[in-house]
Order: C-alpha cells, then sequence, then structure tokens
C-alpha cells in the first residue's frame, strides 16, 4: 500500500453562499467512494457553516482559508480560530502566498495564528514559497528555510500531527506555469530535512507536504507520483468540481500502489 495522499480545494474569493453548497455537493458526490486519498474543500468564511451542513454525513474534509491570531477582541473584519471551529470546519490554511503578497503577511502573523489555530484544535496548512525574481536569482533554498523556521517557530512536536504544509512556488500560481517534477521533489525533500532538523526524522516522515501551483488533471499525476509529495493545494482547478474529483482520483490510483 502507498502513501495516503491529501487533495485540498482552495475556492479563494469565488462562489456565493448557494453556490458553495451545490459545489460540495457535487464534489462529495464524486469523492465518496474514494479510499486511501483524503479530500478537502476550502470555501470564503460566509460558506463555512452551510457547506459544514452539507456534507455533514461523509468523509468531506471542510478548512478555513485564513484566521486572526486572537482569540477574540475588538478586530472587526477578522475572524477567530474559535469561530471557525464553531462552523463545523477542521482545518485552516494559513501563510498563503496571495496573503502574504497582497495583504502583507509576515512570517511572525503566520506563526502566531498557527499557535492560535492548534491551541482550537485546528488542523492546519502552512504554506510556504518563492517568486520568480527569489528563483531566477538562486535564493529560493534560502527564502523557503526562512519561512518553514519562523513560521513554525512556537510549535511543538506534540503539534506535528496537526500540521501539513504547502509548497506554493509563487511565480507558478494562477500562471499557467508549473513546477517540474524535480523542482518540486527537490523542494519537498529541503522542507522534509528541515523538519526533520525541527522535529526528528521519524516525525517529518509523517508530516504531509502538498504542492500548490497550477494544479491541472494533465500534469496532477507526474506531480504526485513524487516520492515526497504528499499531495495538492489546488487552486483554479477545484472551482470545476469534474476537474478536482478526476485528480482525487488519481491520487487514489496512486495511494494503491
Amino acid at each position: 500500500m502507498g502513501r495516503r495522499l491529501l487533495i485540498a480545494g482552495n475556492w479563494k474569493m469565488n462562489l456565493n453562499l448557494s453556490e458553495s453548497v451545490e459545489h460540495a455537493k457535487a464534489v462529495e458526490r464524486g469523492v465518496r467512494s474514494l479510499t486511501g486519498v483524503d479530500v478537502l474543500i476550502s470555501p470564503s468564511f460566509i460558506s463555512l457553516a452551510a457547506v459544514a451542513d452539507a456534507i455533514k454525513d461523509s468523509d468531506l474534509q471542510l478548512s478555513a482559508q485564513n484566521c486572526f491570531y486572537e482569540e477574540d477582541g475588538a478586530y472587526t473584519g477578522e475572524v477567530s480560530a474559535k469561530m471557525i471551529r464553531s462552523s463545523g470546519a477542521g482545518w485552516v490554511i494559513l501563510g498563503h502566498s496571495e496573503r502574504r503578497a497582497i495583504l502583507g503577511e509576515s512570517d511572525d502573523d503566520v506563526s502566531k495564528k498557527l499557535t492560535r489555530a492548534l491551541n482550537e484544535g485546528l488542523k492546519t496548512i502552512v504554506c510556504v514559497g518563492e517568486d520568480m525574481t527569489q528563483r531566477e536569482k538562486g535564493t529560493q533554498l534560502d527564502v523557503v528555510k526562512n519561512q518553514v523556521k519562523a513560521s513554525l517557530d512556537s510549535v511543538s512536536a506534540a503539534d506535528v500531527d496537526n500540521i501539513a504544509i504547502a509548497y506554493e512556488p509563487v511565480w507558478a500560481i494562477g500562471t499557467g506555469m508549473t513546477a517540474s517534477a524535480g523542482q518540486a521533489e527537490e523542494m519537498h525533500l529541503f522542507i522534509r530535512g528541515l523538519l526533520g532538523e525541527t522535529f526528528g526524522d521519524e516525525s517529518a516522515k509523517n508530516i504531509l507536504i502538498l504542492y500548490g501551483g497550477s494544479v491541472s488533471l494533465p500534469n496532477a499525476r507526474e506531480l504526485l507520483e513524487c516520492p515526497d509529495v504528499d499531495g495538492a493545494l489546488i487552486g483554479g482547478a477545484s472551482l470545476d468540481a469534474d476537474t478536482f474529483i478526476g485528480i482525487a482520483k488519481i491520487a487514489e490510483e496512486l495511494s494503491k500502489e
């Protein structure tokens, strides 16, 4: 039996409430018979509770796209980890490249959010990755090392079962460009080594490292066949139910090899 893979769909700022519920139902119908692969969807905050209700009797997992690092208080427009838990979601995505680039999130912000999310019992996907300028300069390993070390600074070994890492080459998000299988495996292996330095090699083996960056039906198999690629964080392609389900089915096939 092969590795157990995680296929996660990040819907970003797309789909209204009713559209989210219908899309979630379509995904659930398509993946309900799959074994050996975990499937997760991440709608907007306003849709979390309704989607949670729509998929409550299934194995489909639910994630928020962000959370704030305080428990509660005068933080207009923010959503706490406690609120996310109350909606029925069990996961949260943190430090996505769009939040880092557009909204100025720092590694320290991600670290504080991660601590709060773990304290509230949420599982987390922590995103890291370099932009095109950094890759062209050859500094991508240093960039990712700094992000991993700083973002996970306050995490203890006891928390590693609730953490996944998503490697997002920023230059490949929404551009149609994709890291080659060799580039993906090189970075994933490097990240696993960093996790081993922090949490020990045995724990590092069990931390899922997802690839995110223009994942599609044509390239999913090649990427997921890489030994250190434990799944995918999928953006645009997750908005098409047939495509997303198709990628999940590829993951299921690979899990049985």
